[in-house]
């Protein structure tokens, strides 16, 4: 402390002098507004300038921070594209190729249009109610189906309405097999996810491969050989291991079904009604 106070003493004389400067220079600068102009156009540039190249240098070092993050999100948005245009390849070649067999196979069948005016999906038993019914021509046990797939079969019959079992309801079973394959097992469904069903009892010595096209076996007196059903999603073995348990994505979206149509083939009944002639034969006469 000593050593200090006789520094300042030694110099004080210079101490004195800087501050009459740093006294002069303000009064200098405040009082006369010319040399004030100047000074602070001086420093406000001289901080511009500083500001400038200190940002410049923020930048920089920064610019391997940015580029990584401009990097990673690049790639998070290839992929999503990628992924966009794989689903929508799929979807579009999917949708085109089922309803292109869709309307082969109805091709040549008369049909009766009609609207859906009451659905559900969320239930074990959903039913689906129509606007036709026998004044239009619609019959207990037809087949009804639309431009994608099957839908159901004409359950109750009034007038001039209609109520359906679909495919979701713990009641259906259709009878299906694998296109080209001929293989064939019954379709079911058990309730949970809407666009999708199984088909049981498929024999362990089938062959094919997941996407493969399900469709009606037309060995029943409802459906006709070819409606589509939908596509292999998974393989399982059944309960007991004699045969497989095929989950099928349904080809129908019942989430939004409004336009169907009541399968209305003379030759379905002309065998229903020959299968039922020979069932009679065969009960016991007394």
């Amino acid at each position: 402390m000593r050593n200090l106070l006789d520094f300042l003493a030694r110099h004080n004389h210079w101490f004195l002098f800087l501050l009459l400067e740093a006294v002069s220079i303000v009064l200098l600068f405040r009082y006369n507004s010319y040399q004030g102009s100047v000074w602070f156009s001086s420093a406000n540039a001289v901080a511009g300038k500083v500001y400038s190249w200190s940002s410049a240098v923020e930048q920089y070092f920064s610019l391997t921070e940015v580029n990584e993050k401009l990097t990673q999100r690049n790639l998070y948005l290839e992929r999503q594209l990628a992924a966009v245009a794989d689903r929508q390849i799929a979807v579009n070649k999917d949708t085109t190729y089922l309803q292109r067999l869709q309307m082969e196979a109805m091709r040549g069948l008369v049909t009766i249009p009609a609207k859906v005016v009451s659905n559900s999906v969320n239930k074990l038993d959903n039913f689906i109610t129509i606007d036709k019914g026998y004044a239009d021509g619609v019959r207990k046990d037809m087949g009804v189906a639309c431009g994608f797939g099957v839908v159901g079969i004409v359950y109750l019959v009034s007038e001039h309405y209609s109520v359906v079992i679909p495919v979701l309801n713990s009641h259906s079973n259709i009878s299906c097999t694998i296109r080209g394959k001929g293989y064939f097992g019954y379709l079911h469904w058990n309730g949970g996810a809407v666009d999708d069903a199984f088909v049981d009892d498929v024999p362990r010595h089938a062959r094919f491969r997941l996407g493969d096209v399900i469709i009606t076996s037309g060995y029943s007196s409802v459906f006709p050989r070819g409606v589509v059903v939908g596509t292999i999603m998974h393989v399982y073995n059944s309960d007991n291991g004699l045969s497989y348990k095929l989950q099928v994505k349904l080809s129908t979206d019942f989430g939004c079904l409004r336009d169907v149509c009541v399968i209305n083939d003379t030759t379905m009944i002309e065998r229903q009604q020959l299968l039922n002639a020979a069932v009679d034969s065969l009960k016991p006469k007394y």
